[in-house]
């Protein structure tokens, strides 16, 4: 893999909140994506999810506490976590998590 500029990628890519897999490490993906001021619903994963905030600020609503990361800061949601980005988040942001194999388990 070549060298890659993140907040290049992030800023071409056509929609906010659609990540861009970069790559794979074992049984997780490296993600990057733009972020905008709207809120995204609450979710919940089987597997811990590292959020690294390259620049911007993301707006965390954490199991009903408000949680802020900014920029250089890394945040690690625990498996099984709801959590929602609030109003405000904006810049780039780089995602780590487990993805299922295809293939099964």
């Amino acid at each position: 893999m070549s060298l890659v500029s993140l907040t290049d990628t992030a800023a071409a890519l056509p929609q906010e909140w659609r990540s861009l897999p970069l790559g794979r490490i074992g049984s997780a993906v490296v993600k990057v994506l733009r972020m905008n001021e709207l809120p995204v619903a609450e979710e919940r994963h089987d597997d811990a999810e590292a959020l690294l905030v390259l620049d911007g600020r993301l707006e965390l609503d954490v199991d009903g506490a408000r949680v802020p990361v900014g920029p250089g800061e890394l945040y690690v949601v625990p498996a099984g976590t709801p959590h929602a980005v609030r109003p405000g988040s904006h810049g780039t942001l780089v995602i780590v998590e487990r993805q299922a194999d295809p293939l099964g388990p």
